[in-house]
């Protein structure tokens, strides 16, 4: 038998700009989502460990740990469970996009995201 996705992902945004967190948050939780909004990776693995997340948005460029960091940690944390890593950069170059596939992301969003692309990636999370 197999497992039905859930039907509102739990979702991280985790951004050291706290505007950009909130309002990601706030614009997914508005539409129907699980989100929660995170400043920092550790903050990110500390809620993932309690509650782990079906769809990551994360920056980069975050101080303390970056976002590359953030995701081989996540997905240490329970291989086996599915989780979407999204990075949310104003990195754009060829050799960044590589990097990041390296360190787990399957997609690259490019600052500033447009409310509608985040709703659309949860949306497909949630099937």
């Amino acid at each position: 038998m197999i497992a039905e996705p859930p039907a509102f992902p739990h979702i991280l945004c985790v951004d050291d700009n706290h505007d950009v967190s909130d309002s990601n948050a706030l614009i997914l939780s508005l539409s129907g989502f699980d989100a929660e909004a995170c400043y920092d990776g550790f903050e990110a693995l500390k809620i993932a460990r309690d509650n782990p997340p079906d769809l990551c948005f994360i920056d980069l460029n975050m101080p303390g740990m970056n976002g590359d960091e953030l995701a081989v940690r996540l997905r240490e944390l329970d291989p086996k469970h599915s989780m979407t890593l999204v990075a949310v950069t104003a990195m754009s170059r060829e050799e960044d996009v590589r990097r990041l596939s390296k360190a787990g992301f399957v997609i690259h969003l490019v600052k500033p995201t447009n409310p509608e692309t985040l709703i659309n990636i949860a949306m497909c999370a949630r099937n």
